[in-house]
Formats: structure tokens, C-alpha cells, sequence
């Protein structure tokens, strides 16, 4: 009986194994553990609360101090106005005496006892931001209810996170702001976007603004590709589903009609159109596109999609190329010729 054959099988696994074990260490994602970064989560809802249960003067000098500009922009929101104004504290009494404050206050507290998770995936996500933009400071993060205005806000050095707006997407009280809140804006109202929006947020509005040259649809699908992309590289755990905001089905849809989405940018020659109105539509959320797909099982935004998939085959053809480097390139048509985008 011989056994030579049991010996090259052995030898075989051992040489599959060695390359599973070089394939795994050649991962994209960068060594960010020595990274000192620190990330803070004020609770500004439950210092507000402290309105409501002890003297409101001294806490509201306390939060002024405290929040800054945050706490005055919010109380012109809430609306309660300044603290100048006569009717200040006794607009804050019927605000806290509101049935529908109690109803938000407790929703939020059961969902949010405390926000380690988040401030977790922060820290991680920022260690992953200063890896590649080392000089990028840390906002402090202020979590807030904003009884259904805004999931984020950000100003000088802060950024807010609108808890009321992540409840999940089964709370109670989306079904009642239908009219104002679709079911497809609402269904990503979970803990799991808060990270995703607030990296988002970011990178649009104070690492990335988009220029106002970008008049093409072609320029904007690049500009939102990008964000995803680096969306990638710094929340590398985070499902692709999550990033974009779509659903399963909605990412298998895209993958399996990639090639006749991009028939029909060339068909309609979208991609040089400079009309918002006749483009937006395959930019901004909705529960389909119009035009693809039957029975409006299309995706929605299938620019941006698209944009995303032509910046990762570019940055796949030219490992060359930095994250920087790409940020920075605000040549849309390069990055389109050099990704070779042909969908099959």
C-alpha cells in the first residue's frame, strides 16, 4: 500500500493553507491601534432634563458654558429664544411638561441608556481618519432630541447627533410622521446608521465640501463616490447596505442590472447634463427610480451607486493613488477614463 498520495495531499494543504495565511495578511485596512484618539458623547438631553427637575437658571447657565453655540442654537430651535427673553423659562415649563417630552424622553432612554457602543465605533472610526488625515481634529459630539428635525447637525468644532432620529425603525413614533418622514427615509432610523451619518457628515460638510463647480451629473456621481469610498477605507467594518442607505434586495438589484444602469446614463447621455432637475433624481433618497426597473423595484439614487462603483474600479486599476490623492482630485472625467467602467 503506498503512501505517497496521503504525503502530497499533506504537502498540498500545507502550500493552500501558507497562501490563505499571506492572503490574510495582506489586508487593505491600515494598523491604527497606537493611534491616541479621544472621542466624547455629552449627553446634552439629559443635562436638559435637569431643567425640568431642579432650579432652571443655574443649569441653563451651566449648559450655556457648557454647549456654547450648540445649546443657543437649539433653544432658538426648541423654540424657546434667548435667555434675554421674558418668556424663556416659561417657554421651557411647557415644553417639559408635554406629555409628547415625557413620550420622547423615555422612548430615547430605553433605546439609549448609554452610548458606549457608539462611542466606540467612533473612536475606531477616527483612529482610521487621523491614520490617513493626521491633523483632523475631533469634534465633541453632543447627543440630543430635536423632536424629529435632524438626525446630525454640526457646527465650530461640534457635531450633534439627533438620538430621536435612530430609535429603530419599528419605533412608534415613526408611523405617525409619515407624511413628513417616508417609510423609506425612516426604515434607516436604527442605532447601526448613527457612525455611518455622522463619518458622512463629516467628510461633507468640513473635511470634503462639494464644489459649486460641479454642474454635471457625471461630476456629482464622482463627488458621492468619493465619499463613499472613503467611507470604505475608514469604516471598513460597516456593510456596503449601511453606507448607501439601501436594503438588501436593493443591493442585489444594483449588482444584477450594473451594466443596464449604465446603458441607460449613456442611452439618455445623462452624464453631461447640467440641469439639477432633470438629474436629481439619481442623486437624492427615494423609495425607487423612476424609468428603471419593473414594478418600482429599482434602487433609488443609482448615481451615486454608480459614482461609488467607477471610484473603487479606478482606485482598484491605480494602486498608486492615495486616499488623499483621490480627495483631492476633482477631475471627474479622469477618474472615469481611468477606472475603464464597462459593467458586465
Amino acid at each position: 500500500m503506498s503512501f505517497n498520495l496521503p504525503k502530497a495531499i499533506q504537502i498540498y494543504l500545507f502550500f493552500l493553507t501558507s497562501l490563505l495565511l499571506a492572503a490574510c495578511g495582506r489586508s487593505k485596512n491600515p494598523d491604527v491601534s497606537n493611534i491616541d484618539v479621544k472621542v466624547t458623547i455629552d449627553r446634552f438631553d439629559h443635562d436638559l432634563d435637569k431643567m425640568r427637575t431642579g432650579p432652571m437658571e443655574p443649569q441653563a447657565e451651566l449648559m450655556q458654558k457648557k454647549y456654547g453655540d450648540f445649546y443657543r442654537n437649539y433653544m432658538a430651535i426648541l423654540p424657546a429664544g434667548s435667555t434675554r427673553d421674558t418668556g424663556y423659562f416659561k417657554a421651557l415649563r411647557s415644553v417639559f411638561k408635554s406629555p409628547d417630552y415625557m413620550a420622547l424622553k423615555h422612548a430615547v432612554d430605553s433605546v439609549y441608556p448609554n452610548m458606549d457602543k457608539q462611542k466606540a465605533d467612533l473612536t475606531q472610526a477616527f483612529k482610521y481618519i487621523k491614520y490617513y488625515y493626521p491633523n483632523i481634529r475631533v469634534p465633541k459630539f453632543y447627543a440630543y432630541f430635536s423632536g424629529f428635525a435632524a438626525q446630525t447637525s454640526n457646527g465650530d468644532g461640534y457635531f450633534g447627533i439627533g438620538l430621536d432620529m435612530f430609535l429603530g425603525a419599528n419605533s412608534k413614533f415613526y408611523p405617525a410622521l409619515i407624511q413628513s418622514i417616508p417609510r423609506y427615509l425612516s426604515r434607516h432610523f436604527t442605532p447601526e446608521y448613527i457612525v455611518p451619518r455622522v463619518v458622512d457628515g463629516i467628510a461633507r460638510e468640513d473635511m470634503f465640501p462639494e464644489s459649486d463647480s460641479n454642474k454635471t451629473l457625471l461630476s456629482h456621481m464622482i463627488y458621492n463616490g468619493k465619499i463613499l469610498y472613503f467611507m470604505d477605507r475608514v469604516l471598513p467594518d460597516v456593510p456596503d447596505s449601511v453606507k448607501i442607505g439601501y436594503t438588501p434586495q436593493q443591493m442585489k438589484w444594483c449588482d444584477d442590472f450594473k451594466s443596464q444602469i449604465w446603458g441607460y446614463f449613456l442611452g439618455e447621455t445623462l452624464l453631461y447634463e447640467t440641469d439639477f432637475q432633470k438629474y436629481q433624481k439619481y442623486l437624492g433618497e427615494a423609495p425607487f427610480t423612476p424609468g428603471l426597473g419593473e414594478k418600482n423595484e429599482s434602487a433609488p439614487k443609482l448615481g451615486v451607486w454608480t459614482g461609488w462603483q467607477i471610484v473603487r474600479q479606478y482606485m482598484d486599476k491605480h494602486p498608486e493613488v492615495t486616499l488623499q490623492q483621490l480627495m483631492a482630485d476633482h477631475d471627474a472625467q479622469k477618474i472615469l477614463n481611468g477606472s475603464r467602467y464597462r459593467p458586465k
